[in-house]
């Protein structure tokens, strides 16, 4: 069966895809899993995705990862590449839904502003990656990606991992974050001390 042709791009909004490959060595293994406010990182994730696409997917490493039912899992094509293999699936899991932009997005983290994916939108301009900055840290798996399959597939195959010097070459419109009354909102959690204040943090909220 021969594969169907694209349809035009829509104004629709972009597919978010949740990066969710991690392994979680720092806090006893499978990060998505580690439970927080009585609730997954990954479910915390989902949740957030829920509120701004209708076009949800999770990319993993392998296929037995995780279990899911209603959400499409978008397994990495090649073991051993890092976080740039989710970029690769969400670039294909968006481009088959005709979308010509993703949000991709870590699992582990829970504080993400609300209208993180409007003013990525609002700001990428003719740019390929719209990436927030907070207290002079950029974020790229909080980024806003235009669809460049052929530019990925060139420089995956060139040895390149980091989605940082990813965005770079292909152009990235950085757009400044300010704190959330002190706190910043793209806190990723790497391990079980970061898991217990961010607990804090929910609990105090």
């Amino acid at each position: 069966m021969g594969t169907l042709p694209a349809l035009p791009v829509t104004d629709a909004k972009p597919a978010i895809v949740i990066a969710a490959g991690g392994e979680g060595r720092r806090m006893g293994g499978s990060k998505p899993a580690q439970t927080l406010a009585g609730k997954s990182l990954l479910d915390h994730a989902l949740h957030w995705a829920s509120k701004h696409s209708d076009l949800i997917a999770v990319a993993v490493r392998d296929s037995d990862q995780l279990d899911l039912t209603s959400i499409p899992k978008l397994v990495d094509a090649a073991s051993g590449l890092g976080p740039i293999s989710a970029l690769k699936s969400a670039f294909g899991f968006a481009e088959v839904h005709n979308r010509d932009q993703v949000l991709l997005i870590g699992c582990d983290l829970p504080f993400l502003p609300s209208d993180l994916a409007e003013r990525l939108a609002r700001g990428i301009g003719s740019q390929s990656c719209g990436m927030p900055v907070s207290k002079g840290r950029d974020h790229p798996m909080a980024a806003l990606w235009r669809i460049e399959h052929a530019a990925l597939d060139a420089f995956v195959a060139a040895g390149g991992r980091s989605i940082w010097r990813f965005a770079e070459s292909v152009g990235v419109k950085r757009i400044d974050w300010p704190p959330d009354q002190g706190i910043d909102p793209f806190t990723n959690i790497n391990d079980l001390e970061m898991l217990a204040r961010a607990e804090s943090r929910l609990r105090q909220s």
